[in-house]
């Protein structure tokens, strides 16, 4: 309920500020980047860490 009531005041907030959706927008757009970056890097860290001939197998070709 309460997650509800804080879509209906930002919603509201839009209205009265359009230029509160597109830094609203920005800024998922800059999370969401630095989690795909992080979490890619997470990977290449791990996958130097961890060998696995299946993956080095169809990588190769």
């Amino acid at each position: 309920m309460i997650i509800g009531i804080v879509f209906i005041i930002v919603g509201i907030l839009i209205v009265m500020f359009p230029a509160l959706l597109s830094m609203i927008v920005a800024a998922f757009l800059i999370m969401a980047g630095i989690t795909l970056a992080s979490i890619s890097y997470h990977y290449k860290k791990i996958q130097r860490e961890a060998d696995n001939p299946f993956v080095d197998f169809f990588i190769r070709f």
